[in-house]
């Protein structure tokens, strides 16, 4: 078995079990940056123009404020354990475990084999008298980029379905509250519109489960739908990228570091590993969270608030109306949250893959020993 398809085994392995630890804060930190709330409204913002006042379809479009997010992480879990039940914190898991399992075994996989390739051309200008025989921080980066895309764009399809499952109930709240808020206004006295709106099957909630989060998706979008936020998830490669950089550079210096105060000895131990996952997840997140808020935006459900302003069209167009309606903040919703799930899952994919890989290595060693005593 090639160390490539080892790696990639491991990756997938370690991916797995990271996802299903960390996956009640991933779904809390996705609902929480594909919350709209709007910045308050600037004397100059409430007229439109040269101080005329906004038209009917503008004031419908103006983005409500509203207060959903409110409260921190613990509290959000646990009021969605309150609202849906303990499933609601693994709503999507099962295409995540996929999406997991695929994205980190392709991810690994092209790693493994483009680092290879990485190292044998070191070790050629090495024997040409050009470099000390080590992989520099750019090819680190060059590497980590293109297994990356390569991962975004086989494995894109299955996080647009696990996004939409993950903010699915938000969505539908919303809706519902416009319908409720649409009934109001053209009968300001009815007396129970909850009541009124469940008898006409509007407010029950409806099943929904992978088949239908596909459904939903080629209906509004066609097959380019599955490539939504394919854009900034591209772009969001340099998180991997800037990840294994650090990750790279910082085991090599602790090899390094070790062979010259223990002559012989570079092996890291397994929280060594999640210590150094931890690190380089935490540089990736904090440089490329707001990309990564953009990217959910574009593949959560578009009626989301029922609001024409806050749909988008393209990631232009969703970082444009951020900026506009709810300013800079916008960009780093759920950060805090994203932190702690994304440098755990991290550390746990690491160190778990790290080991998974030693184990491969060892029943293959055992396994040449048997067949080389048979063979005598």
């Amino acid at each position: 078995m090639s160390n490539a398809l080892v790696n990639g085994l491991a990756g997938a392995g370690g991916g797995i079990i990271a996802q299903i630890i960390t996956y009640p804060l991933q779904t809390v930190n996705t609902r929480q940056q594909t919350e709209r709330i709007a910045k308050k409204a600037s004397p100059a913002a409430v007229t439109s123009g040269g101080g005329a006042p906004p038209s009917g379809s503008e004031k419908d479009a103006a983005p409500p404020t509203t207060s959903h997010s409110a409260g921190g992480t613990v509290y959000q879990m646990l009021q969605l354990i309150r609202t849906e039940g303990w499933g609601g914190l693994y709503s999507g898991l099962k295409p995540s475990l996929v999406g997991t399992a695929a994205s980190q075994g392709i991810y690994y996989y092209f790693y493994q084999v483009l680092k290879n390739k990485a190292e044998a051309v070191a070790a050629a200008r090495k024997k040409r008298g050009l470099g000390d025989g080590t992989v520099g921080m750019f090819s680190w980066l060059v590497v980590a980029a293109i297994a990356g895309s390569l991962n975004v764009l086989l494995t894109n399809p299955i996080w647009v379905l696990v996004t939409r499952m993950q903010t699915h109930t938000q969505a539908e709240r919303k809706i519902m509250e416009a319908r409720k808020e649409a009934i109001l206004r053209e009968s300001p006295g009815i007396a129970n519109v909850e009541h009124d709106l469940v008898k006409l099957d509007l407010m029950k909630p409806r099943p929904y489960g992978t088949f239908h989060a596909v459904r939903e998706v080629y209906h509004e979008a066609g097959v380019r739908g599955f490539w939504k936020g394919l854009i900034p998830t591209l772009i969001m490669v340099c998180n991997p990228s800037i990840q294994f950089m650090i990750y790279e550079t910082s085991l090599k210096h602790l090899r390094s570091k070790r062979s010259r105060t223990k002559p012989g000895e570079k092996n890291v131990t397994a929280l060594e590993v999640f210590f150094l996952g931890a690190l380089a997840k935490l540089g990736a997140t904090v440089a490329t969270y707001p990309l990564l808020v953009v990217k959910s935006r574009l593949q959560a459900k578009q009626e989301i608030g029922n609001n024409v302003m806050l749909r988008y069209t393209g990631t232009l167009d969703a970082i444009v109306k951020m900026i506009r309606y709810e300013g800079l903040h916008g960009f780093y919703k759920g950060m805090g949250t994203k932190i702690v799930q994304s440098v755990f899952a991290a550390s746990v994919l690491f160190m778990v893959k790290e080991e998974l890989v030693k184990a491969f290595v060892f029943i293959a060693d055992g396994s040449k020993k048997i067949n080389s005593k048979s063979g005598k």
